[in-house]
């Protein structure tokens, strides 16, 4: 008997990234399983605005926090492509759990990346990471290309600086409740087009650093991204990782998003993904008049939609990663590939979340609803660097044989 499409078994009501390789979803159950601790108190930090404390527990119980710290170091050694597929599954129970802990795998990774390229220091932030379960925060999205903290060299009789004192307030630095240190960055001396940028990290419990908690914000209220204020912290020449132009992009920050694109690409992909599950499975069981609603041609397109942008969006990120391959160097190219699959996967999650609500109508639009949530949090994406526009701005630059970082 022949097949025709009406036989075919419906397909299940979870939108999941098929792997491409055999250990790329890996990592995957132990996500799901602090997913799951994550999203019994999600409303309530999300209420609270309060960090996810007991999901940073369970991440510390499980030996997520080294995810992306080689093996031969202490840890599970997840590859790029491992975190990207182990943060989505976590960020379909809780976005606000996945974006924060995405800040310290991005920079995990780094350091790997750092280990590889020769740097000294980084094997020993590894091994820390694995061994001590230190948790890395990062001011990256606050002070970018201009940092206005200023460092104010330390040095006797006009001999090179010993140590830096570092003065000024960082802003946008998610999971500092739950961090270590913070990776950041300084203009030595006063900002100007000759002055040089400073890239190091200061721990939370060093003199002169305190927190201000200011984050109240439309979405992502559970990664408690406050601001991190430092008083003439001291750090020592010696643990500078990286030196760059003032206003320019150099390798530092380079590096560090290379790793950032791809890693929090993949938590506002995995928001998408489960408010596309929870439409689907609300549709599959709810009615609308005397049909159910899943028979609606107009919800079935819509679905189909949400799936199809779903995809795309995945392809466009693995396809990124792959393009990178094993030995890749942070450079102009390579940024601007993961950059422009951040782009397509940030606008494609906004537009699928949209859709998940526009499935469900009016119900969706209610507190208790977690598409709600989804809502506000899947918008925190277009403000990353680089932006979306940005992104589009830095594409054509290199296109065109022009320098210089987006803004």
């Amino acid at each position: 008997m022949s097949t025709t499409l009406t036989d075919t078994p419906a397909r299940p009501a979870t939108s999941y990234p098929t792997p491409a390789r055999p250990d790329d979803d890996r990592f995957v159950p132990l996500a799901r399983e602090i997913g799951e601790v994550a999203a019994r108190h999600a409303a309530d930090h999300d209420r609270d605005a309060s960090f996810v404390a007991e999901a940073y527990e369970a991440m510390r119980e499980l030996g997520y926090l080294a995810l992306a710290v080689p093996e031969e170091l202490g840890g599970l050694g997840a590859s790029l492509r491992q975190v990207c597929y182990a943060q989505a599954e976590l960020a379909r129970h809780d976005g606000a759990t996945a974006l924060a802990q995405a800040m310290h795998q991005y920079l995990t990774l780094m350091q790997g990346y750092r280990r590889r390229a020769g740097a000294p220091d980084a094997e020993g932030v590894l091994r820390r990471i694995a061994d001590e379960g230190i948790v890395i925060a990062t001011s990256g999205g606050s002070d970018w290309l201009w940092p206005t903290t200023i460092a104010t060299p330390v040095s006797e009789n006009g001999e090179p600086p010993t140590a830096y004192r570092i003065s000024g307030r960082k802003a946008f630095c998610s999971q500092s409740p739950g961090a270590t240190v913070v990776a950041t960055c300084a203009v030595v001396g006063e900002p100007g087009p000759d002055a040089e940028v400073i890239h190091f990290s200061v721990p939370f419990a060093a003199e002169g650093v305190s927190l201000v908690e200011t984050w109240d914000t439309l979405g992502m209220r559970g990664t408690a991204s406050h601001d991190v204020v430092m008083e003439d912290v001291l750090v020592p020449a010696d643990k500078i990782a990286g030196r760059r132009p003032y206003g320019e992009f150099g390798g530092p920050l380079a590096a560090a998003a290379l790793h950032f694109a791809p890693v929090v690409a993949s938590a506002y992909y995995g928001i998408a993904a489960g408010a596309r599950d929870a439409a689907v499975a609300a549709a599959a069981g709810g009615s609308r008049g005397p049909a159910p609603l899943g028979d609606l041609v107009r919800v079935q397109r819509q679905v189909g939609l949400m799936d199809a942008t779903l995809r795309v969006s995945w392809w466009a990120l693995m396809g990124a990663v792959d393009e990178l391959g094993d030995g890749y160097t942070a450079g102009p190219e390579t940024l601007n590939t993961v950059m422009v699959a951040k782009r397509q996967v940030v606008l494609g999650a906004i537009e699928v979340v949209n859709l998940a609500m526009d499935t469900l109508g009016g119900r969706s639009f209610f507190r208790r609803s977690p598409l709600e949530r989804a809502f506000r949090d899947v918008r925190a994406g277009t403000f990353h660097p680089f932006t979306p526009e940005n992104t589009l701005a830095y594409a054509g630059k290199l296109a065109l044989g022009l320098s210089g970082a987006s803004e």
